[in-house]
C-alpha cells in the first residue's frame, strides 16, 4: 500500500467506521451497530457524523451484505459536511455545500468466521479505499486513514478544532482520562499506509489457521513430504483465532511518537448492555441530539438522465 499525496490541497481523508465484528451480548433482530443512542440517532449515524466533522472527504462502511440494506436505509449514499452549512442563506447556497460519499464494503467471504474482528474491519477498509482508488487514479489514493467507531458515544464535533492537525502527516489520537485506542478504546484516530502494513502482519503471524503453524509441524514432523505442508488440524477452539482480537491487540503497536492527541470531556463506551444503560443514565446523554436534517438524512445520488434533486427522508 503506498502513501497517497501529502499535499494539503490534494490531501484524501478517507474515514473508516468498522461495522463488521464479532456479535456482543445484545441480541437484537437488528446489528449491534444500530443501538439508539438518543431518540431517532443510532450509533453508526454518530461514527459516520465524527467522519463528516473530522474532514474526510469519502467514508467507507465495513458491513456484511446482510447487514446493510439496514444500514443504507438509515444513511443513504452521502452526508454533508457540517462545516460547509455555515452560508445557508447566502446566493445559490447549494453551491457552497460539499457532499461526503459512503461507500459500504462488505467483508470478502474468505475472512468470514476466520479474521474478522472489528480490528480486521477497519484494515479491510482502509485495503478497499486504496485499491478502488487506486483504478480511478493514483492521485485519488487516500493519505490517511480517520476511524470512527459505533460503540464509542461523545460528541462528534469535538474533532472539527482539530480538522488541519488531522489532515497532516502527523498521527492523531483522541483521548479520555489518559486511554486511547491503544488501550481498546473505541476512540477516534488516524493511520498510514505503512502502518496498515504493521498491522496487517500481527494479523498474518499472530492468528493461527485451520491447521498447525509451519514451525510446529516441523517440530513434530507433521509436514507433508512431497508438498512439504502441514497435514494436521488445530483443535476447533484454537482454528482462526484472529477473529477473536482485540483492538488493544493490534493497535497497541502505534507510535505516538510526534503525534497528536486531543483529550475529550467525556466518552461512554457501549459495547454490552451493562454500558449501554449505564450511557443512558447519565447526564451526557441528554445533550446529544441527532444533527440537522441538513446534516444527516437519507440522500441517493441521482441516475444519469434523471432529476438532480435530493431524495430526502425527513
Amino acid at each position: 500500500m503506498e502513501l497517497g499525496s501529502q499535499n494539503i490541497n490534494s490531501f484524501h481523508l478517507a474515514g473508516i467506521v468498522p461495522v463488521a465484528g464479532q456479535k456482543l451480548d445484545f441480541n437484537f433482530p437488528w446489528h449491534d451497530s444500530l443501538q439508539p443512542i438518543a431518540a431517532n440517532y443510532l450509533a453508526v449515524e454518530r461514527a459516520v457524523v465524527e467522519c463528516a466533522y473530522a474532514g474526510c472527504e469519502t467514508i467507507w462502511i465495513v458491513c456484511h451484505d446482510n447487514m446493510q440494506p439496514l444500514i443504507r436505509y438509515r444513511l443513504g449514499d452521502y452526508v454533508q459536511d457540517p462545516t460547509k452549512l455555515t452560508n445557508t442563506f447566502c446566493w445559490n447556497s447549494s453551491e457552497h455545500r460539499k457532499t461526503i460519499p459512503i461507500f459500504y464494503v462488505p467483508i470478502h467471504p474468505k475472512d468470514q468466521d476466520k479474521r474478522d474482528c472489528l480490528a480486521w474491519s477497519i484494515l479491510y477498509g482502509a485495503n478497499s479505499a486504496y485499491w478502488i482508488n487506486l483504478k480511478i487514479s493514483k492521485w485519488t489514493i487516500p493519505s490517511k486513514y480517520y476511524v470512527a467507531f459505533p460503540y464509542g458515544v461523545y460528541q462528534p464535533w469535538v474533532v472539527k478544532e482539530h480538522r488541519k492537525k488531522i489532515s497532516s502527516k502527523n498521527r492523531f489520537f483522541l483521548s479520555y482520562n489518559n486511554k486511547t485506542i491503544k488501550n481498546g478504546e473505541y476512540l477516534g484516530f488516524t493511520f498510514d499506509g505503512n502502518d496498515f502494513k504493521k498491522f496487517r502482519n500481527i494479523v498474518r503471524k499472530q492468528g493461527t489457521g485451520e491447521k498447525i503453524p509451519v514451525k510446529q509441524a516441523k517440530i513434530f514432523k507433521t509436514l507433508d513430504n512431497k508438498n512439504k505442508i502441514p497435514i494436521e488440524r488445530l483443535p476447533i477452539d484454537q482454528r482462526w483465532s484472529a477473529r477473536f482480537f482485540t483492538l488493544e491487540e493490534i493497535f497497541k503497536s502505534i507510535e505516538t511518537e510526534c503525534a497528536t492527541i486531543a483529550d475529550i470531556k467525556w466518552y461512554y463506551n457501549i459495547d454490552n448492555w451493562e454500558k449501554l444503560c449505564h450511557y443512558l443514565g447519565s447526564e451526557e446523554s441528554k445533550i446529544v441530539k441527532r444533527p440537522s436534517k441538513h446534516v444527516l438524512s437519507y440522500r441517493e445520488y441521482s441516475k444519469i438522465g434523471e432529476d438532480n434533486g435530493d431524495c430526502e427522508q425527513i
